[in-house]
Protein backbone atom coordinates (compact mmCIF):
# COMPACT_ATOMS: atom_id res chain seq x y z
CA UNK A 1 0.00 0.00 0.00
CA UNK A 2 1.28 3.70 -0.98
CA UNK A 3 2.01 6.01 2.02
CA UNK A 4 -0.76 8.77 2.61
CA UNK A 5 0.68 12.15 3.27
CA UNK A 6 -1.87 14.50 5.06
CA UNK A 7 -1.05 18.28 4.94
CA UNK A 8 -2.70 21.05 7.23
CA UNK A 9 -1.12 24.33 6.97
CA UNK A 10 1.66 24.18 5.12
CA UNK A 11 3.44 21.10 3.29
CA UNK A 12 6.67 20.67 4.56
CA UNK A 13 7.55 18.03 1.36
CA UNK A 14 10.65 20.24 -0.69
CA UNK A 15 10.50 20.96 -3.40
CA UNK A 16 13.77 20.27 -4.84
CA UNK A 17 13.29 16.38 -4.58
CA UNK A 18 15.90 13.91 -5.72
CA UNK A 19 14.17 12.23 -9.12
CA UNK A 20 17.23 9.49 -9.86
CA UNK A 21 15.38 7.27 -6.91
CA UNK A 22 12.21 7.75 -8.13
CA UNK A 23 11.56 6.26 -11.23
CA UNK A 24 9.16 8.74 -12.21
CA UNK A 25 8.52 10.67 -15.28
CA UNK A 26 5.27 11.72 -15.30
CA UNK A 27 3.27 13.08 -12.41
CA UNK A 28 -0.34 13.89 -12.70
CA UNK A 29 -1.62 16.43 -10.00
CA UNK A 30 -5.57 15.84 -9.12
CA UNK A 31 -7.08 18.84 -6.92
CA UNK A 32 -10.31 16.61 -5.80
CA UNK A 33 -12.88 18.52 -3.94
CA UNK A 34 -16.04 16.20 -3.05
CA UNK A 35 -15.19 13.83 -6.00
CA UNK A 36 -15.70 10.44 -4.42
CA UNK A 37 -18.14 9.27 -7.10
CA UNK A 38 -15.25 10.02 -9.62
CA UNK A 39 -12.12 8.56 -8.39
CA UNK A 40 -12.79 5.04 -9.14
CA UNK A 41 -13.79 5.66 -12.49
CA UNK A 42 -10.56 8.38 -12.92
CA UNK A 43 -7.90 5.69 -11.39
CA UNK A 44 -9.53 2.96 -14.02
CA UNK A 45 -9.32 4.68 -16.93
CA UNK A 46 -5.69 6.26 -15.80
CA UNK A 47 -4.52 2.47 -15.74
CA UNK A 48 -6.19 1.64 -18.83
CA UNK A 49 -3.84 5.01 -20.55
CA UNK A 50 -1.04 4.46 -18.59
CA UNK A 51 -0.45 0.88 -19.30
CA UNK A 52 1.08 0.56 -22.54
CA UNK A 53 2.99 3.95 -23.11
CA UNK A 54 6.29 2.78 -21.88
CA UNK A 55 6.38 6.21 -19.94
CA UNK A 56 6.67 5.93 -15.93
CA UNK A 57 3.29 7.93 -14.46
CA UNK A 58 2.03 8.54 -10.86
CA UNK A 59 -1.34 10.19 -10.31
CA UNK A 60 -1.36 12.22 -6.69
CA UNK A 61 -4.85 13.29 -5.66
CA UNK A 62 -4.83 16.06 -3.81
CA UNK A 63 -8.19 16.21 -1.21
CA UNK A 64 -9.12 19.96 -0.81
CA UNK A 65 -11.20 19.84 2.55
CA UNK A 66 -13.63 17.20 0.78
CA UNK A 67 -16.48 17.10 3.18
CA UNK A 68 -18.00 13.22 1.45
CA UNK A 69 -16.36 10.31 1.56
CA UNK A 70 -13.33 11.62 -0.94
CA UNK A 71 -10.27 10.30 1.57
CA UNK A 72 -11.89 7.15 2.68
CA UNK A 73 -12.25 6.54 -0.92
CA UNK A 74 -8.61 7.50 -1.37
CA UNK A 75 -7.56 5.02 0.90
CA UNK A 76 -8.86 2.00 -0.51
CA UNK A 77 -7.94 2.87 -4.34
CA UNK A 78 -3.77 2.95 -2.82
CA UNK A 79 -4.74 -0.49 -1.88
CA UNK A 80 -5.62 -1.09 -5.68
CA UNK A 81 -3.22 1.16 -7.65
CA UNK A 82 0.49 1.63 -6.77
CA UNK A 83 0.92 4.38 -9.18
CA UNK A 84 -1.53 6.68 -6.77
CA UNK A 85 -0.75 8.81 -3.84
CA UNK A 86 -2.94 10.63 -1.48
CA UNK A 87 -2.27 13.85 -0.17
CA UNK A 88 -5.22 16.03 2.42
CA UNK A 89 -5.95 19.53 3.15
CA UNK A 90 -7.90 19.16 6.52
CA UNK A 91 -9.33 22.44 4.91
CA UNK A 92 -10.56 23.48 1.25
CA UNK A 93 -7.32 25.60 -0.23
CA UNK A 94 -8.71 25.84 -3.67
CA UNK A 95 -6.87 24.74 -7.11
CA UNK A 96 -3.43 27.05 -6.86
CA UNK A 97 -2.65 25.47 -3.41
CA UNK A 98 -3.92 22.24 -4.23
CA UNK A 99 -1.72 22.16 -7.60
CA UNK A 100 1.71 23.77 -5.40
CA UNK A 101 1.01 20.34 -2.71
CA UNK A 102 1.25 18.27 -5.87
CA UNK A 103 4.08 19.86 -7.29
CA UNK A 104 5.79 19.63 -3.98
CA UNK A 105 4.40 15.88 -2.83
CA UNK A 106 5.60 14.88 -6.60
CA UNK A 107 8.61 13.10 -8.51
CA UNK A 108 8.19 13.37 -12.33
CA UNK A 109 10.47 16.06 -14.32
CA UNK A 110 6.56 16.38 -16.61
CA UNK A 111 3.95 17.35 -14.24
CA UNK A 112 0.07 17.95 -15.82
CA UNK A 113 -2.78 19.18 -14.35
CA UNK A 114 -5.69 16.87 -14.87
CA UNK A 115 -9.37 17.92 -12.97
CA UNK A 116 -11.40 14.52 -10.98
CA UNK A 117 -14.66 15.60 -12.76
CA UNK A 118 -14.12 13.46 -15.24
CA UNK A 119 -14.91 16.22 -17.68
CA UNK A 120 -11.63 14.92 -19.34
CA UNK A 121 -10.70 11.16 -19.70
CA UNK A 122 -7.42 10.18 -18.29
CA UNK A 123 -6.95 8.81 -21.93
CA UNK A 124 -5.64 11.90 -23.51
CA UNK A 125 -2.76 12.66 -20.92
CA UNK A 126 -0.46 10.66 -22.68
CA UNK A 127 -0.88 12.75 -25.72
CA UNK A 128 -0.85 15.91 -23.30
CA UNK A 129 2.92 15.01 -22.05
CA UNK A 130 3.81 13.91 -25.65
CA UNK A 131 5.47 17.43 -27.02
CA UNK A 132 6.99 17.52 -23.96
CA UNK A 133 8.58 14.31 -23.64
CA UNK A 134 9.69 14.78 -27.74
CA UNK A 135 11.25 18.05 -26.86
CA UNK A 136 9.01 19.96 -29.24
CA UNK A 137 7.29 22.13 -26.28
CA UNK A 138 7.95 23.61 -22.37
CA UNK A 139 4.36 23.32 -21.76
CA UNK A 140 0.89 22.11 -23.12
CA UNK A 141 -2.81 22.78 -22.94
CA UNK A 142 -5.84 21.20 -23.80
CA UNK A 143 -7.85 23.07 -26.07
CA UNK A 144 -11.72 22.16 -25.25
CA UNK A 145 -13.67 20.12 -27.88
CA UNK A 146 -17.37 19.64 -26.99
CA UNK A 147 -20.41 21.00 -25.64
CA UNK A 148 -19.28 23.67 -22.61
CA UNK A 149 -21.56 25.60 -20.99
CA UNK A 150 -19.61 28.30 -19.68
CA UNK A 151 -18.38 28.41 -23.23
CA UNK A 152 -19.73 32.65 -23.51
CA UNK A 153 -17.75 33.36 -20.21
CA UNK A 154 -14.55 30.99 -21.48
CA UNK A 155 -14.34 33.04 -24.90
CA UNK A 156 -14.41 36.34 -23.67
CA UNK A 157 -11.63 35.40 -21.08
CA UNK A 158 -9.75 34.11 -23.27
CA UNK A 159 -9.96 36.51 -25.91
CA UNK A 160 -8.96 39.14 -23.35
CA UNK A 161 -6.18 36.99 -22.19
CA UNK A 162 -4.91 36.79 -25.82
CA UNK A 163 -5.72 40.21 -26.62
CA UNK A 164 -3.45 41.66 -23.08
CA UNK A 165 -1.03 38.72 -22.72
CA UNK A 166 -0.42 37.81 -26.55
CA UNK A 167 0.27 33.97 -25.69
CA UNK A 168 -0.04 31.80 -28.68
CA UNK A 169 -3.16 29.47 -27.84
CA UNK A 170 -6.66 29.70 -27.86
CA UNK A 171 -7.73 28.40 -24.86
CA UNK A 172 -5.97 29.25 -21.57
CA UNK A 173 -8.16 27.94 -18.85
CA UNK A 174 -7.70 24.03 -19.17
CA UNK A 175 -6.01 20.74 -18.68
CA UNK A 176 -2.22 21.43 -19.14
CA UNK A 177 0.93 19.37 -19.08
CA UNK A 178 4.24 20.93 -18.33
CA UNK A 179 7.99 21.41 -17.42
CA UNK A 180 8.76 21.12 -13.21
CA UNK A 181 10.81 24.09 -13.74
CA UNK A 182 7.98 26.60 -14.66
CA UNK A 183 6.77 26.03 -11.35
CA UNK A 184 9.36 27.50 -9.94
CA UNK A 185 8.23 31.04 -12.14
CA UNK A 186 5.15 30.73 -10.81
CA UNK A 187 3.93 32.98 -7.84
CA UNK A 188 2.12 31.88 -4.65
CA UNK A 189 -1.28 33.20 -4.53
CA UNK A 190 -4.52 32.20 -5.16
CA UNK A 191 -5.86 31.31 -8.43
CA UNK A 192 -2.63 32.12 -10.51
CA UNK A 193 -3.09 28.66 -12.17
CA UNK A 194 -5.22 30.24 -14.26
CA UNK A 195 -2.08 31.71 -15.83
CA UNK A 196 0.26 29.29 -16.10
CA UNK A 197 0.60 29.63 -19.64
CA UNK A 198 0.90 33.58 -19.46
CA UNK A 199 3.19 33.51 -16.80
CA UNK A 200 5.43 30.11 -18.85
CA UNK A 201 5.23 32.17 -21.83
CA UNK A 202 6.94 35.56 -20.50
CA UNK A 203 9.31 33.76 -18.81
CA UNK A 204 10.39 32.34 -22.26
CA UNK A 205 9.01 28.66 -21.85
CA UNK A 206 7.71 27.50 -24.97
CA UNK A 207 3.61 26.92 -25.36
CA UNK A 208 1.49 24.97 -27.56
CA UNK A 209 -1.81 23.42 -27.36
CA UNK A 210 -3.41 19.94 -29.09
CA UNK A 211 -7.19 19.45 -28.89
CA UNK A 212 -8.94 17.48 -26.33
CA UNK A 213 -12.41 16.33 -26.41
CA UNK A 214 -14.68 17.76 -23.26
CA UNK A 215 -17.26 15.39 -21.64
CA UNK A 216 -20.56 16.61 -19.36
CA UNK A 217 -19.67 16.23 -15.96
CA UNK A 218 -19.45 12.22 -14.59
CA UNK A 219 -20.82 13.34 -11.30
CA UNK A 220 -21.20 16.21 -8.73
CA UNK A 221 -21.56 19.86 -9.48
CA UNK A 222 -18.98 22.28 -10.44
CA UNK A 223 -17.51 24.76 -7.59
CA UNK A 224 -17.74 27.93 -9.89
CA UNK A 225 -20.11 30.36 -10.46
CA UNK A 226 -21.03 33.50 -11.95
CA UNK A 227 -19.65 35.09 -9.06
CA UNK A 228 -16.11 34.18 -10.36
CA UNK A 229 -16.21 36.88 -13.31
CA UNK A 230 -15.18 40.19 -11.86
CA UNK A 231 -12.51 38.16 -9.78
CA UNK A 232 -11.14 36.22 -12.71
CA UNK A 233 -11.30 39.81 -14.48
CA UNK A 234 -9.49 41.32 -11.36
CA UNK A 235 -7.03 38.58 -11.45
CA UNK A 236 -6.17 38.70 -15.13
CA UNK A 237 -5.05 42.77 -14.45
CA UNK A 238 -3.16 42.29 -11.29
CA UNK A 239 -1.26 39.36 -13.55
CA UNK A 240 -0.90 42.08 -16.55
CA UNK A 241 0.43 44.81 -14.29
CA UNK A 242 2.57 41.79 -12.83
CA UNK A 243 4.64 41.01 -16.07
CA UNK A 244 4.47 44.59 -16.77
CA UNK A 245 5.83 46.05 -14.00
CA UNK A 246 6.45 43.71 -11.42
CA UNK A 247 9.96 44.23 -11.79
CA UNK A 248 10.82 47.71 -12.50
CA UNK A 249 7.36 49.69 -10.51
CA UNK A 250 9.22 52.78 -10.74
CA UNK A 251 8.19 52.54 -14.80
CA UNK A 252 4.88 52.83 -13.98
CA UNK A 253 4.81 54.80 -10.69
CA UNK A 254 7.55 57.30 -11.51
CA UNK A 255 6.86 57.85 -14.80
CA UNK A 256 2.77 57.93 -13.67
CA UNK A 257 4.22 60.45 -11.32
CA UNK A 258 6.25 62.53 -12.75
CA UNK A 259 3.66 63.64 -15.27
CA UNK A 260 1.61 64.60 -12.85
CA UNK A 261 3.72 66.33 -11.02
CA UNK A 262 5.27 68.44 -14.07
CA UNK A 263 1.72 69.21 -15.17
CA UNK A 264 0.80 70.64 -11.72
CA UNK A 265 4.33 72.56 -12.38
CA UNK A 266 3.24 73.69 -15.67
CA UNK A 267 -0.09 74.68 -14.72
CA UNK A 268 1.64 76.71 -12.08
CA UNK A 269 3.46 78.64 -13.93
CA UNK A 270 0.62 79.79 -16.00
CA UNK A 271 -1.06 80.87 -13.11
CA UNK A 272 1.67 82.67 -11.80
CA UNK A 273 1.92 84.60 -15.30
CA UNK A 274 -2.15 85.05 -15.28
CA UNK A 275 -1.91 86.71 -11.78
CA UNK A 276 1.11 88.97 -12.75
CA UNK A 277 -0.05 90.06 -15.77
CA UNK A 278 -3.71 89.84 -15.87
CA UNK A 279 -4.23 90.44 -12.05
CA UNK A 280 -6.92 87.52 -12.43
CA UNK A 281 -6.74 84.40 -9.54
CA UNK A 282 -8.33 81.31 -10.28
CA UNK A 283 -9.36 79.04 -7.46
CA UNK A 284 -9.54 75.73 -9.10
CA UNK A 285 -6.51 76.32 -10.91
CA UNK A 286 -4.72 76.60 -7.76
CA UNK A 287 -6.60 73.45 -6.47
CA UNK A 288 -5.53 71.50 -9.66
CA UNK A 289 -2.12 72.62 -8.88
CA UNK A 290 -1.67 71.08 -5.21
CA UNK A 291 -3.43 67.97 -6.39
CA UNK A 292 -1.04 67.43 -9.04
CA UNK A 293 1.95 67.97 -7.24
CA UNK A 294 0.86 66.18 -4.22
CA UNK A 295 -0.36 62.96 -6.07
CA UNK A 296 2.56 63.17 -8.36
CA UNK A 297 5.06 63.29 -5.52
CA UNK A 298 3.64 60.35 -3.78
CA UNK A 299 3.36 57.84 -6.98
CA UNK A 300 7.08 59.13 -7.17
CA UNK A 301 7.77 58.01 -3.83
CA UNK A 302 5.63 54.84 -4.30
CA UNK A 303 7.85 53.93 -7.66
CA UNK A 304 10.76 54.12 -5.40
CA UNK A 305 9.21 51.87 -2.65
CA UNK A 306 8.30 49.74 -4.94
CA UNK A 307 11.70 49.23 -6.74
CA UNK A 308 12.97 48.40 -3.05
CA UNK A 309 10.27 45.67 -2.84
CA UNK A 310 10.75 44.22 -6.03
CA UNK A 311 14.63 43.95 -5.04
CA UNK A 312 13.97 41.94 -2.25
CA UNK A 313 11.69 39.45 -4.07
CA UNK A 314 14.34 39.05 -6.29
CA UNK A 315 16.96 38.06 -3.81
CA UNK A 316 14.18 36.16 -1.76
CA UNK A 317 13.48 33.98 -5.05
CA UNK A 318 17.41 33.57 -5.85
CA UNK A 319 17.53 32.23 -1.89
CA UNK A 320 14.56 30.08 -2.93
CA UNK A 321 16.18 29.03 -5.86
CA UNK A 322 19.76 28.06 -3.95
CA UNK A 323 17.70 26.28 -1.25
CA UNK A 324 16.46 23.95 -3.41
CA UNK A 325 19.58 23.32 -5.20
CA UNK A 326 20.73 22.20 -2.20
CA UNK A 327 17.98 20.02 -0.76
CA UNK A 328 18.91 18.22 -4.18
CA UNK A 329 22.30 17.72 -3.88
CA UNK A 330 22.05 16.80 -0.20
CA UNK A 331 19.52 14.24 -1.10
CA UNK A 332 21.24 13.30 -4.44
Amino acid sequence: MTTSLTTNARTTVPAARAHADTGVDVSVLVPAKDEAENLPMFMEQAEAAFRDTGTRYEVIVIDDGSKDGTWAVLQQLQERYPFLRAVRHRTQRGIADGLRTGWLNSKGDILVFYPADMQFKPEDIPRLVAPILADTADMVTGYKEGKYEKAFVSGVYNKLSRSLFDVPVKDLNSVKAYRREIMDALPVRPDWHRYMIVIAHFEGFSVTEIPVPLYPRNAGKSKFGIGRIPVGVMDMLSVWFELRFGRKPLLFFGMLGAALFAIGVLTGLIAIGIRIFAGVGFRPMLNLIETCVIVGSVLFVGGFVGEMIAVQRAELREIRRELDERRLTDVS
